[in-house]
């Protein structure tokens, strides 16, 4: 099987406010700057890295090692973090020190300013450039069902969104995200890059972002589209799918099989539709361009993926795991049960109690929801 491995964004809290704490920088010196643990745009938040793992288990040890990384140094500092895609509470946020993000400032003003989200990255091996976009040109549809899946972040500075991700509507903002035409070859891959910094609108590739892309420093696919998930457990989960969809699309790239090739702009339609609805309204079929219910969808997913879980002995766990998150609901489900019962402080109470969690719990109907999806 292919070596994966996570990037997760966390957002550091005052515990007794719920707001946005500045800490990031006091944390990394209190700890040492471990490689695994590394600052971002805002002072607000943290990211903390898994190496390249092997299997489920190891990968779920190293998140849940991780955020418990994070979460010690940001004791140690007065604050705590949480596994929240965007934050629940208004609060001014803090651009980190040094002359690359200054400029970001300076060029994006307002979307640089109200810039604090926290995504999951997945990177997954690939043998080379070229087998890595055959897998772009070839997972693009697939993405927005991890959207709708990962959501968790309904809230944004103190507003109920309506949306189930929001972070995917303020990332959005940024000129150079969301999904891309299919580019054929590697060198495509390079030449449109080349071209988009040609314009001066990004700096350099590292503003290349996309949904999915080359990593600049490792050899491996990177997709970025999940939201940060509330418990750990999830986070391995779509790792998992994610790694699935990779060594699917790789070996129909090699069998000749052409990508579906749709537009831009309906995927851009998807990723909406996943965004506003998460699992809780329709989705669009990623194959036949049409709204159906998000169970349905899934279902697709889980059929093109199928062999290759098979194949690894991966197939069981990850249905059940499935299954359990569509009875549940994603972590927007449990942002907003929070909040109609306590207001937006107690979204981050709950969250401060998950974050540390390395798995969601397995329920009567996440089993009753299992059975059905055998059924059919």
């Amino acid at each position: 099987m292919r070596t994966f491995g996570v990037e997760e964004e966390l957002l550091i809290v005052d515990p007794a406010t719920g707001q946005p704490a500045a800490l990031a920088d006091r944390m990394l010196a209190v700890t040492g700057r471990p490689p695994d643990m590394v600052r971002e745009f805002k002072l607000e938040q943290i990211e903390v890295q898994t190496p390249p793992c092997r299997d489920h288990d190891e990968l779920l040890e190293c998140l849940y090692a991780g955020r418990q990384l994070a979460d010690r140094a940001a004791r140690r500092c007065g604050g705590r973090v949480v596994a929240l895609a965007t934050s629940p509470m208004s609060s001014p946020t803090t651009l980190s020190p040094g002359d690359r993000y200054a400029r970001m400032a300076e060029e994006f003003r307002l979307t640089s300013r109200e810039q604090l989200t926290c995504g999951l990255h997945v990177h997954v091996g690939v043998a080379s450039p070229d087998e890595g976009v055959a897998v772009l040109d070839r997972i693009r549809e697939w993405l927005p069902l991890v959207v709708a899946l990962s959501a968790n972040s309904p809230f944004w500075f103190g507003d109920a969104t309506g949306y189930a991700s929001y972070r995917t509507q303020a990332w959005n903002r940024w000129p150079s995200s969301g999904p891309q035409e299919l580019y054929g070859r590697a060198a495509a891959y390079r030449e449109r890059i080349a071209a988009m910094i040609a314009t001066g609108s990004i700096f350099d590739e590292a503003m290349a972002y996309f949904d999915a892309r080359l990593s600049r420093n490792h050899p491996t696919v990177e997709v970025r589209v999940p939201d940060v998930p509330l418990v750990a457990g999830d986070s391995a989960l779509f790792a998992v799918l994610v790694r699935a969809l990779v060594e699917t699309t790789a070996r129909e790239a090699a069998d000749g099989v052409a990508p579906l090739g749709t537009p831009v702009a309906v995927l851009r339609l998807a990723a909406w539709r996943a965004s506003r609805s998460g699992l809780d309204g329709d989705l669009v079929h990623p194959v036949e361009g049409i709204p159906v219910p998000a169970g349905v969808a899934v279902e697709a997913l889980m059929a093109y993926i199928g062999p290759v879980l098979r194949d690894g002995g991966e197939y069981a766990r990850t249905e059940l795991a499935v299954a359990e998150l569509l009875a549940r609901g994603s972590g927007e489900r449990a942002q907003r049960q929070a909040a109609g019962k306590g207001g937006l402080a107690a979204v981050v109470e709950m969250a401060l109690s998950r974050t540390a969690s390395p798995t969601g719990s397995w329920n009567d109907g996440a089993r009753a929801t299992l059975s059905i999806v055998r059924r059919r």
